[in-house]
């Protein structure tokens, strides 16, 4: 149980993690991981029969995870030390675990068969927080899991060090969710109540602030929804009305869509493909560095894409966006570089330095992206990954 200040709760968090062990059938220990008490937490655990180990480092991430390193048994049972989870729960834990799941968790939503008591959760984090951040876990990570934010759950020792966590805050919750899935890891969710915590002081938890914090890191584990699809969004909007635009001016009924919105058109094609070039880089960068697994599908993607074909196209796209402005300057020099129709010549302009900026963007990317891949390619023998 990660601590601090809890003085209130843990002695009655104790008492029911003792009948949680017993009702299961296993031996073990009750570890408090206590991350700077004050206020006698430490000399109450010890009174009761908890082991207690001091977690300097400041956050619910670090005190989880000094608690997790230090503890001796192969199955940990971890949750929040206020009295909201009821440890005596500990069976239908340890029964998934024995069933060789990796990772269990608690659901305390009434959609998992979950409970929640009046008062144990404030409206913002039952009909907002968890079921949003959840469904975006879900949808992100393939996971089955309704409750990404539980902090009832059980893991093996062999399965939290295959995870290798990073995030030292609320987020590490998330993390462990989404390294199951990332992993290929077994998962079980079993349904839990969730009760009112018994403190008389507000919780840690800070709703929008940690929610965001969630929702950041989810996304930069996701590379693909926070850059790829976004990205191909706007290039593919951007590119059909740029095309159909180019020519002549558009008419729907009394509006008409000229070189001003060819413009605006063209802008969501550069970024489009900035975006799409980020997630690129980032999913590289991040199976270098062990963050992210290697992909089969992105590997046979970034062997046909190569260094030498980036450039090449880059460079075609840069020279049609050459030619095309080449041909407004010969259009403008043969009025003896007069007047001609605005809109027309400007039509071309914006549409020959658009292509011009994405033909740069290409082979800069394409450089890029090569010094990215000699890290990854020297890491493991599979290519790098989407």
């Amino acid at each position: 149980m990660p601590c601090l200040n809890e003085a209130e709760t843990l002695v009655a968090c104790i008492t029911k993690a003792k009948l949680g062990l017993e009702r299961a059938g296993v031996s073990g220990e009750v570890l408090i991981a206590d991350n700077g008490s004050t206020d006698g937490s430490i000399e109450l655990a010890e009174a009761h029969g908890a082991r207690v180990v001091r977690v300097a480092a400041k956050g619910y991430g670090n005190a989880l995870r000094g608690g997790i390193e230090a503890a001796h048994g192969r199955w940990i049972l971890m949750g929040d030390a206020d009295d909201s989870y009821d440890f005596s729960a500990a069976p239908v834990f340890v029964e998934k675990l024995r069933a060789h799941y990796d990772l269990v968790i608690g659901c305390r939503l009434p959609a998992g068969g979950g409970t929640i008591a009046p008062g144990a959760m404030p409206w913002k984090n039952r009909w907002l927080g968890n079921p949003v951040l959840s469904f975006l876990g879900r949808l992100l990570f393939k996971t089955p899991i309704r409750d990404f934010h539980c902090g009832l759950r059980a893991i093996t020792r062999e399965a939290y060090e295959r995870m290798q966590l990073k995030t030292t805050g609320m987020e590490f919750a998330s993390e462990m969710v989404m390294k199951t899935s990332i992993k290929g890891m077994r998962v079980a969710e079993v349904p839990i109540t969730l009760h009112k915590d018994g403190r008389s002081r507000p919780p840690h938890l800070k709703p929008w602030r940690d929610g965001w914090r969630h929702l950041r890191f989810m996304l930069i584990y996701s590379p693909r929804w926070l850059f790829l699809m976004p990205g191909l969004a706007l290039a593919g909007i951007g590119a059909t009305a740029a095309i159909t635009i180019f020519s002549s001016p558009l008419y729907l009924g009394a509006v008409q869509f000229d070189a001003g919105t060819l413009a605006v058109a063209c802008m969501l094609v550069i970024v489009g493909v900035q975006l799409v070039a980020f997630a690129f880089f980032a999913k590289v960068f991040a199976i270098g560095e062990g963050l992210l697994p290697a992909d089969p599908r992105f590997a046979r993607l970034f062997r046909f894409f190569t260094l030498e074909k980036g450039l090449l196209a880059g460079a075609a796209t840069l020279l049609a966006g050459l030619v095309l402005l080449a041909w407004s300057i010969w259009l403008w020099e043969r009025t003896g570089f007069g007047s001609i129709p605005y809109s027309e010549n400007l039509r071309r302009i914006i549409a020959a330095v658009t292509l011009i900026v994405v033909g740069q963007q290409t082979m800069a990317a394409s450089w890029f992206m090569s010094v990215l891949g000699l890290k990854t390619t020297s890491r493991a023998p599979v290519e790098p990954s989407e």
